[in-house]
């Protein structure tokens, strides 16, 4: 997260500054790997499922795989699924595949910036820890 009071461009560590950039990165790797393989079997598991919703939006027939919205992760899986190119556990694997993916793409991107502040999102105090280092740039 990023204040919103952006003045300066770079993040003081003590947070006197009117910005700073944060963000919530898991210590452990196979941790966060588990959460993403829960999230997705919790999403299969809703009412209505993922799998209904891309069902939904494939009945509305002028959605394609080639359009940006139905490539995304999660979606494709589905709609591959959908269409008898892959099998139920296929699906499930290639999704959580994809959304591992997608999670170490985003944790390269953030650790590039060098004046971020990192927060274990893994600990049991991990809301208050935030509000500990965001209170002072709210003043």
């Amino acid at each position: 997260f990023v204040s919103s009071r952006r003045r300066h461009t770079r993040c003081s560590r003590d947070w006197s500054s009117d910005v700073c950039s944060s963000d919530l990165e898991p210590s452990d790797r196979s941790a966060l790997h588990n959460r993403i393989a829960q999230r997705f079997d919790d999403m299969l598991a809703a009412e209505p499922s993922l799998l209904d919703e891309v069902s939904a939006l494939r009945a509305r027939g002028h959605l394609h795989l080639g359009l940006p919205s139905m490539r995304c992760v999660g979606y494709r899986q589905a709609w591959e699924y959908l269409d008898g190119q892959i099998t139920r556990d296929a699906f499930r694997e290639k999704g959580v595949a994809a959304t591992r993916q997608l999670a170490k793409r985003q944790l390269t991107w953030l650790r590039a910036m060098p004046d971020r502040i990192v927060i274990d999102c893994l600990t049991a105090d991990v809301a208050e820890l935030v509000l500990k280092r965001i209170r002072p740039a709210l003043g």
